[in-house]
């Protein structure tokens, strides 16, 4: 750890650390699966799902960087292997398994209902707790970027 002086404790600077590596984590698997998603859709949305996917990952890419140089300025070092985002993410791949057009949609759904709900769980902490009003404003963008997605996903599936 970097010594930083930014009026929040070792402690609280760790524990935020260590949420924001769980949602680079769940991102790295979200981007992963989107990836998959992409490569192997197939059907009557194949264009327009496989263009929408491409942006999506896209995105994700960024915010995965955004969450890392986060990190970076709390003063630590990010993951960055699959060893450690498959042992600290809370979303689950689909190894294996190619769903249909309309399953991959409500697989993406889920996933990024799950992130916001986590980056909620997050926010109360960040502010309340750890007094990091830096990271929680970082989250609200996240969130909306996920509740994006999410919305642009179910209107797909109606």
């Amino acid at each position: 750890m970097e010594t930083i002086h930014i009026g929040i404790s070792d402690e609280h600077l760790e524990e935020g650390r260590d949420l924001l590596n769980k949602l680079l984590a769940d991102e790295h698997i979200l981007y992963i699966k989107t990836r998959k998603f992409h490569w192997n859709v197939r059907g009557h949305l194949f264009r327009s799902l496989h263009e929408i996917f491409e942006d999506q990952y896209n995105d994700l890419q960024e915010q995965i960087d955004s969450i890392a140089e986060r990190i970076r300025m709390l003063g630590f070092f990010a993951d960055g292997t699959l060893e450690e985002f498959k042992d600290k993410g809370r979303l689950k791949e689909n190894p294996e398994e190619n769903p249909s057009a309309d399953k991959m949609v409500k697989l993406l759904v889920k996933d990024h209902q799950s992130i916001i709900k986590t980056i909620r769980e997050y926010q109360e902490t960040f502010s309340e707790k750890l007094r990091d009003e830096g990271t929680n404003d970082f989250l609200v963008g996240l969130m909306r970027s996920h509740e994006e997605k999410a919305w642009m996903l179910r209107s797909i599936i109606g």
